[in-house]
């Protein structure tokens, strides 16, 4: 399993990935989903992928491919994002035709969804989610973030916390702590941590993080994350009956100490 998530904000784009590919009680293995393309000074883009790693994979090598012919449709000269993720589109779903083609006789599941963003000078930065039958969708307003993969246990901060005034710095804490909710719940999903802060017109990829297990960055997240949960629980508000328990409980010395 894997969990991706991207959020758009005023300021720019934050795009987060997890890297655990296979978990179980013998083996657990690792691979980037999170991948960056830069064709030109005046575009940036980036594909975070789910699902079967083959097709993924064979997505990520056709987008790189592509380039090399002037020729041909590619990252390279689409005009605006929305042709950029047709293409993309267009080619997981002839990746995925191939891979079900190929693996028929063994009913290998070969779908894969993935998150396709950036910016082309000129237009603003968009995010976009390509599901697996090769139609997509954008962010909006009211919802600012794209998921994909093992997405519930990390949605709930994303709701809570991300608008489009969030700041990139926020926007990227907030990912980190929605990625760390989802691997503290589901063992599927596992460091590496990669995370990409884009300011919007830089069109370069400075701010790109890559965080293991023992990271300290990511430990001092997690730490003041678990003792501001704990804190915040035990602030929440009492029911009435134990309001007059201890209300009682507080009088009871009070009165003790009259008697003497």
């Amino acid at each position: 399993m894997t969990y991706c998530v991207a959020v758009s904000v005023d300021d720019g784009l934050i795009f987060c990935s997890d890297s655990r590919t296979n978990a179980g009680p013998d083996m657990i293995s690792a691979y980037s989903k999170m991948h960056i393309f830069k064709p030109s000074s005046d575009r940036i883009f980036v594909v975070l992928t789910a699902g079967n790693l083959a097709t993924t994979q064979a997505i990520i090598s056709r987008l790189e491919h592509d380039q090399e012919d002037p020729d041909t449709d590619s990252l390279l000269n689409c005009k605006k994002m929305v042709d950029a993720a047709r293409y993309v589109s267009q080619v997981s779903r002839d990746e995925q035709s191939n891979a079900t083609e190929m693996t028929a006789a063994a009913s290998i599941d070969t779908k894969c969804s993935l998150i396709f963003g950036g910016q082309i000078k000129g237009h603003p930065p968009a995010i976009f989610m390509i599901y697996s039958a090769g139609n997509f969708i954008t962010d909006s307003t009211e919802h600012p973030f794209i998921q994909i993969g093992e997405s519930k246990y990390g949605k709930p901060i994303l709701d809570r916390i991300i608008t489009r005034k969030t700041s990139l710095e926020d926007a990227a804490r907030c990912a980190i702590v929605s990625m760390d909710s989802t691997i503290k719940s589901n063992a599927t999903v596992g460091p590496p941590i990669e995370v990409l802060i884009y300011e919007n017109d830089t069109f370069d990829n400075d701010h790109y993080i890559r965080m293991d297990e023992d990271d300290q960055y990511l430990r001092d997240v997690r730490q003041a994350w678990n003792e501001a949960l704990k804190l915040s629980f035990a602030e929440l508000p009492k029911f009435e009956w134990e309001k007059r328990t201890h209300a009682v409980t507080n009088v009871r010395p009070m009165m003790h100490d009259i008697n003497k």
